[in-house]
C-alpha cells in the first residue's frame, strides 16, 4: 500500500494529542485517512495536532474521552462514528505511566493503569471488530512497551498492563485474519516528546544501544508500514534501539 490507500478510511488515535499518537495521526493523514484525534485532558494539544492535518489539506476531529471509566471506549467509538463514519484503522496508542516499584504500586494504582492501559484497547477493538470484519477490511494496532518483554523500569503495574497486549494481540488476530482485518502490536522503548520517560533523558539514553532516545516519527514510521501491510498479523514488533533481542 502507498500512500493514500487509507483515502476514504475512518482511523482513531488514542493518546493522539502528542509524541507517539500524534506522529501516527499526521502519517494516517498523509496517507489519506480521516483521523480521529483522541485526547484525555489536554485538548488544546490535540486541537493543533488536528489543525495541523486540516491545514495540509486532510481530515481530522478531536474526541475527548477519560479511558479509565468502563463505559468510556464505547462513548467514544460512537462519537467518533457519527462524526467521520465507521473505524476502519483502530491505533490504541493512548497509555498510563506513573513510576513506582512493587512496595509502592497498590490495587488502585494497578487496577488504574490496567484500565487505561490494556481494558481500554479491548473494549475499543471489541466495540470495532464486528464492522471491521463486516467491511472485509480493519487494521488494529496496539502500542505495546519494551517493558512487556523485559519487565522494564516504569513499574509492576505497567509492564503487566502492556504485556497483556500481546496476548490480547495473539487471541484477536487469529480470529479476524481470514476477514481482512489485521491486528498487531509494537513495542516502543525511550521516545523522547511523549511525556512519559520514566527518568532523566540522558541518563536514559545511556541505556539504550543505539546511544540515544527514540523519536516519535520513528515509532509512526514502523506503525504505518504495518499498518499497510494486508499480509502482516498477529505480530509484536519492537523498535527500542536495540534494548530488547527480539
Amino acid at each position: 500500500m502507498s500512500d493514500g490507500d487509507f483515502a476514504g478510511r475512518v482511523a482513531l488515535v488514542t493518546g493522539g494529542s502528542g509524541g507517539i499518537g500524534a506522529a501516527l495521526s499526521s502519517g494516517l493523514a498523509a496517507a489519506g485517512a480521516a483521523v480521529a484525534v483522541h485526547y484525555a485532558s489536554n485538548r488544546d494539544a490535540a486541537e493543533r495536532v488536528a489543525a495541523a492535518i486540516v491545514e495540509a489539506g486532510g481530515r481530522a476531529a478531536v474526541f475527548g474521552a477519560d479511558l479509565s471509566k468502563p463505559d468510556a471506549p464505547e462513548g467514544l467509538i460512537e462519537a467518533v462514528e457519527s462524526d467521520l463514519g465507521p473505524v476502519d484503522v483502530l491505533a490504541a496508542n493512548a497509555g498510563l505511566s506513573r513510576p513506582g516499584s512493587y512496595e509502592e504500586v497498590d490495587a488502585a494504582a494497578f487496577d488504574q493503569t490496567l484500565a487505561v492501559n490494556l481494558r481500554a484497547p479491548y473494549l475499543l477493538a471489541r466495540r470495532v471488530l464486528p464492522g471491521m470484519r463486516e467491511r472485509g477490511f480493519g487494521r488494529i494496532l496496539f502500542t505495546s512497551s519494551v517493558a512487556a518483554l523485559t519487565g522494564g523500569i516504569v513499574g509492576p503495574h505497567y509492564a503487566s498492563s502492556k504485556a497483556g497486549l500481546h496476548g490480547l494481540t495473539h487471541f484477536l488476530a487469529s480470529r479476524v485474519a481470514s476477514d481482512g482485518v489485521t491486528v498487531n502490536a509494537i513495542a516502543p522503548a525511550l521516545i523522547e516528546e511523549t511525556g512519559m520517560l520514566p527518568g532523566d533523558p540522558g541518563e536514559l539514553a545511556q541505556r539504550v544501544p543505539i546511544g540515544r532516545l527514540g523519536a516519535p516519527s520513528e515509532v509512526a514510521d514502523l506503525a504505518l508500514a504495518v499498518m499497510r501491510n494486508g499480509y502482516v498479523t498477529n505480530q509484536v514488533m519492537s523498535v527500542d534501539g536495540g534494548i530488547h533481542p527480539g
